[in-house]
């Protein structure tokens, strides 16, 4: 019976064309074999996995082979490469620094610079994890490194290259080895199925070189794990199993739960993901990562940072299509701060919930807090930086400029006490006449201007109908139903229209709902122009600074049920 061999081990590159998601760095090599252009110290840096190692083995080959090929690869049939081949090439020095890291390990290999080849050109010494080698062990290499007899070349390997000391940095040619792609490792995993004679599906193929995270040598591993428990049927279903990993599919599910607001649904996926034994952090980096790769997938010149298969970054794309960008910005800023706050919660779970409850509500007509004035990734439109604006309350009036004017319509002048914003979290103190009240405000950029403004002309009275309209299709919104009805729109200029609401409640109501209210508007009224301006006054029975007696006496004033409740319980404010 044949002797199994891993794939990782198999199917080992032997030749530089054999070397996967290299080809740039392996031509350069080739070329200076060919030319015979050659240092005397190499340094090949990069992450596990990626060829290190088994490009200094083929380079290593290479130059002492006596009949290389057309195209400069090893003949494999000369005796230097036969000798290579079987181990027992005496011109060949291997030394495995992580385990081989004294000074006297380094001695021993000054000793054998000294002897010549017995056979070939050259005599290559290859010095694996030479980052984990002593101070002492670097200090007693330098003069050797630096001037080796013509016959030595040094060939050092690290994944760690800020930990070598300049000095031997400054002795060597360093290439940098790449990441290997999601699609280079699908193509080379496809060539293994092949010649095992496994039947794999490319969407299998594509979770395994996304688990390997751009090392082809972990990704092989994984190939023979899911082939060894499917006995050779390497399915979708297959390597999602014995991978445990979680797939798009759990993430589409959690983003259609979001888009349709439905937050139990999105809590039982979450609580799935638990029963199936994930950990908590692990999902939300992973919806975060899913979330920014629908991000770059928004924009097609940012696609080419998805790095996933081209099935793969179209069905992105498709999906992207339907995400609208600020929400992205603000889900993926909310999930940061999970990450940053999970090791230090008590209660991780409800961290988590509470996080999924917020991605569901940054779909609703609620102010978007997790937006922080970040513009989305579209084509053709520049970012819009956020604006600052102060809020002044003069003569019993909060005040601010108005928006910005619209570039290709002038726009008219504000009222003298208008206000702008989201105004998530606005609770300005009460204050008297002559003072100033100064919040910070952010300007909501309008994403209409990537395409042409409307302009329909409307009257004041079809302003006065959707006011209504509004009012009757939003009855569980009670402080903003009750300003609206309260507060009926004041034409100013025929555009822009101003409305009244006092200090408090009632005017955050009407500011925390502004920008919802001009989209609703606009819409209907099929005019981007279209403006409300917010004049937030002071009642002028209301003391500048309130005391708690004053605030308990006031709400005994407007709310018989709780004069009744107070008397009940004969309750008194100390």
């Amino acid at each position: 019976m044949e002797q199994y061999i891993v794939s990782a081990r198999k199917y080992r590159p032997s030749t530089f064309a054999s070397v996967v998601g290299q080809r740039t760095l392996a031509s350069t090599l080739k070329n200076a074999i060919a030319t015979d252009r050659l240092a005397h110290a190499y340094l090949f840096c990069g992450s596990r996995g990626v060829g290190k190692t088994s490009c200094a083995r083929i380079f290593a080959k290479t130059i002492n082979c006596t009949n290389r090929t057309s195209d400069g690869e090893p003949c494999n049939e000369c005796p230097s490469c036969k000798s290579f081949n079987d181990g027992n090439s005496m011109n060949i020095v291997e030394l495995d620094a992580a385990s081989h890291n004294g000074i006297d390990d380094i001695k021993n290999i000054v000793d054998q610079v000294q002897v010549p080849p017995t056979a070939g050109k050259y005599r290559v010494f290859i010095i694996d994890e030479v980052h984990m080698l002593s101070n002492a062990a670097f200090n007693a290499f330098l003069k050797t490194l630096e001037e080796p007899p013509s016959y030595v070349i040094f060939i050092l390997a690290t994944t760690e290259k800020h930990k070598i000391i300049p000095t031997i940095l400054s002795r060597c040619q360093i290439y940098d080895f790449n990441r290997i792609t999601i699609n280079d490792m699908v193509e080379h995993l496809s060539y293994v199925a092949q010649q095992e004679g496994y039947q794999a599906d490319k969407a299998a193929l594509n979770v395994i070189a996304r688990k390997a995270d751009g090392a082809m040598r972990d990704a092989l591993s994984i190939f023979d794990q899911v082939a060894a428990s499917s006995r050779g049927n390497i399915s979708y279903q297959a390597a999602i199993d014995n991978l445990n990993v979680l797939d798009s599919a759990t993430y589409n599910r959690l983003l259609d739960a979001f888009n349709a607001k439905k937050l139990p649904e999105a809590l039982l996926i979450y609580k799935d993901v638990r029963d199936r034994g994930f950990d908590s952090l692990f999902f939300v980096n992973g919806l975060a990562q899913y979330l920014r790769d629908l991000m770059v997938a928004q924009n097609p010149a940012t696609l080419p940072l998805l790095d996933a298969t081209d099935d793969v970054r179209a069905e992105m794309t498709q999906r992207a299509a339907a995400v609208e960008p600020k929400w992205l910005y603000g889900a993926i800023d909310l999930l940061n701060d999970v990450d940053l706050n999970y090791r230090a919660s008590s209660n991780k779970q409800l961290l988590v919930e509470l996080a999924l409850i917020r991605l569901c509500q940054l779909l609703s007509p609620l102010p978007k807090a997790y937006s922080k004035g970040l513009d989305p990734i579209v084509a053709n439109e520049p970012a819009q930086p956020a604006m600052q604006q102060p809020v002044a309350v003069q003569n019993q009036a909060a005040t601010a400029p108005a928006p910005a004017p619209v570039p290709d319509r002038p726009a008219a002048a504000a009222p003298a006490s208008t206000h702008h914003s989201q105004a998530a979290n606005f609770a300005p103190s009460l204050a008297g006449p002559g003072l100033s009240l100064r919040h910070s405000v952010k300007a909501t950029p309008r994403t209409e201007s990537a395409t042409a403004l409307r302009d329909k002309a409307f009257a004041a009275d079809d302003v006065e109908r959707l006011w209504r309209e509004y009012i009757d299709t939003h009855p569980g919104e009670r402080f903003l139903v009750a300003t609206m009805r309260k507060a009926t729109p004041q034409s100013a200029d025929g555009i822009r229209f101003a409305i009244e609401a006092e200090e408090g409640v009632m005017a955050n109501s009407v500011l925390q709902h502004l920008d919802v209210l001009h989209k609703w508007m606009r819409d209907r009224l099929e005019n981007d122009h279209f403006e409300i301006d917010v004049k937030v006054t002071v009642s002028p029975d209301s003391p500048s600074v309130w005391t708690d007696r004053q605030v308990f006496e006031h709400m005994l004033k407007k709310s018989e049920d709780l004069t009744a409740l107070v008397s009940r319980l004969k309750l008194t404010l100390d």
